[in-house]
């Protein structure tokens, strides 16, 4: 069976020490065929820098001819930081084809990772952490002029001036040997002096990610001008809505923009809105997916973006103020996401908010047969609105509703839906005990877990349930799973 599989990923698994022995195990039958593996990896306790340590040294046993090619560290947090990790590939040149630390917090080796990444002639991606300075970046830049990942680190100077950043910095000249770079992210502490450096790289990116870049919209002008191809950008609303329009004046072949909000309070400052999402629509019809997070909208907006962009499979926009209805009409918001359920009828992910009524999600039932995943906040007047949804959206796999008055007859509306999502997550609705425990009682295959936040959940509360099946559930999460409940909940979880 191994035989098809180049590599394999784990991701949201927690891999202990102990079980780690047990994917060694596996690894000596299939190891011949595995090309790499990306760990996607939460130690469970144990300190993780020797379990990296351990990874790295089982799975390049040049011995046996086996050596790692792909170690890629997402979500992952190395405690260790007395653990030299990057110092255990061996000495001999690698098969090294992606390394990935970017989300590392600790300083790593860089002598050994300068080392490392010149004995990697097949090095293709490289995302480094936030330690990493432009000096240092500028030299592991020179000795892999074959890379089309990168991942540039803090875009900064080092804050010692000893730590690599000696020579003379020529940063453009470093990218200028880079060419064949295709996707460029990090730019995590970034000096804005620095980023005309990228220029050189430009016209062949196709993805660049400048969401921790605090940068303005004229910093960001005087390279997008230059990225013709680029399909995919995330950035900060530091750009504002003229950065949008620059974006939808050069990208036209764009696929996904993900615009994160630099202060996600509800009362921060308007940076981007309906100007910036017009103009991507204009100038970028042909986006897949967008993820938009903004102060407020209007209808008009939405309604544009549905009429230029109806190849849209991804639509996710997150006004951050509650219940805010179109600024220039004073109506809900029902009117533009309606029009995306009908005019986007590729839409399998939306995601809504601002003031909407229970006829914004008639249209969601009614249009949008496609959608898989859906999130909602703050939103819907009666249970009818959760009941359009669960009994027209026949392909929905992935709920998410948080602060809505829906309640039991809501939930109960879905029953014949449960066992087809994958799962449902509402909180800080109206559900009551006696609810969630008729779905327990008529889908006893389903997983029914009530999880409140002060930890106060026990069996005394679901005896009270007996006599007061009335309480209000502050979180309830239901989900298929061919294990059953879990073994493992803290008191504050309960299964029904």
């Amino acid at each position: 069976m191994w035989k098809e599989f180049p590599s394999v990923e784990v991701e949201d698994f927690v891999v202990r020490l102990p079980g780690f022995m047990n994917i060694n195990e596996i690894r000596k039958h299939m190891f011949h065929y595995l090309l790499g593996f990306s760990y996607f990896f939460d130690c469970g306790g144990h300190d993780s820098g020797p379990f990296l340590v351990q990874v790295i040294c089982e799975w390049t046993d040049l011995k046996r001819r086996m050596e790692l090619q792909v170690l890629d560290l997402i979500e992952d947090v190395v405690i260790d930081e007395d653990v030299d990790w990057i110092s255990c590939f061996p000495e001999t040149t690698t098969c090294l084809e992606s390394l990935t630390f970017d989300c590392v917090e600790a300083e790593v080796n860089f002598e050994s990772l300068e080392r490392l990444v010149a004995r990697s002639p097949m090095l293709k991606k490289l995302r480094l952490n936030q330690q990493i300075s432009v000096g240092q970046l500028q030299r592991l830049m020179l000795r892999a002029p074959h890379l089309t990942h990168l991942g540039t680190g803090s875009f900064s100077p080092a804050a010692d001036p000893g730590q690599g950043d000696q020579q003379e910095l020529d940063l453009s000249a470093a990218f200028s040997t880079c060419k064949a770079i295709t996707c460029l992210s990090g730019f995590k502490d970034i000096l804005p002096d620095y980023l005309p450096a990228i220029t050189p790289v430009c016209a062949n990116l196709t993805s660049l990610n400048f969401s921790y870049a605090n940068i303005t919209s004229d910093q960001l002008r005087s390279v997008i001008l230059h990225c013709h191809k680029l399909r995919k950008f995330w950035a900060l609303d530091s750009i504002r809505d003229e950065g949008l329009q620059a974006v939808a004046s050069t990208c036209k072949d764009l696929r996904e923009l993900r615009v994160f909000p630099m202060d996600a309070r509800e009362d921060s400052d308007t940076l981007v809105s309906e100007v910036g999402l017009i103009a991507i629509s204009k100038g970028c019809k042909k986006l897949r997916s967008i993820l938009y997070f903004c102060q407020h909208m209007t209808n008009a907006a939405v309604i544009t973006m549905s009429m230029n962009c109806p190849e849209l499979v991804v639509f996710r926009l997150c006004i951050m103020g509650r219940h805010l209805p179109d600024p220039l009409t004073g109506q809900p918001m029902d009117e533009g996401f309606g029009a995306i359920v009908m005019n986007c009828k590729k839409l399998t992910r939306l995601a809504i908010s601002g003031l909407l009524t229970d006829k914004a999600f008639a249209y969601i039932g009614k249009y949008g047969k496609l959608v898989r995943t859906l999130s909602v906040a703050f939103a819907g007047d009666t249970d009818n609105a959760l009941r359009y949804v669960l009994e027209g959206c026949t392909n929905l796999q992935k709920l998410e509703i948080r602060d809505c008055p829906f309640g039991d007859e809501g939930l109960l509306s879905g029953l014949h839906h449960y066992y087809n999502m994958r799962f449902l997550w509402m909180s800080s609705c109206k559900l009551s005990v006696r609810g969630c425990q008729e779905v327990a009682r008529r889908l006893p295959h389903l997983v029914v877990e009530v999880i409140e936040d002060e930890g106060v959940v026990d069996d005394l509360v679901l005896e009270t349930a007996k006599e007061d099946d009335n309480e209000v559930v502050e979180k309830l999460y239901m989900y298929r799973s061919l294990a059953g409940p879990r073994k493992d909940v803290p008191k504050f979880v309960k299964n029904l």
